[in-house]
């Protein structure tokens, strides 16, 4: 994975689109990929002008009680979410 284009090279794609510029063209002034300028777009119709976050997703608050979890599996194999939510804020005080 890449990584991000500066905040400076989004703004003004951006402005040129308020501006009236499609985004095709707006990609093609300031040399950034088409599908890049598309989704900067549209993103920003949405409130979103920050870039998102690039790597790997951080480890669940799940992943210290896997044993646990698999064991009520193994336990009863029709356990419901439900169920599995409340044993594990129960006895592990997770939420």
């Amino acid at each position: 994975m890449g990584r991000a284009l500066s905040g400076d090279l989004r703004s003004r794609v951006l402005k040129a689109s308020d501006e009236g510029m499609s985004a095709r063209q707006a990609a093609a002034r300031f040399g950034v990929g088409v599908s890049s300028a598309i989704r900067w777009i549209a993103r920003a119709k949405i409130g979103e002008l920050a870039p998102r976050r690039q790597g790997r997703r951080r480890a669940s608050s799940l992943d210290a009680h896997e044993a646990f979890i698999v064991g009520l599996i193994e336990e009863r194999k029709d356990i419901t979410l439900n169920e599995m939510v409340e044993r594990l804020s129960a006895e592990h005080s997770v939420r």
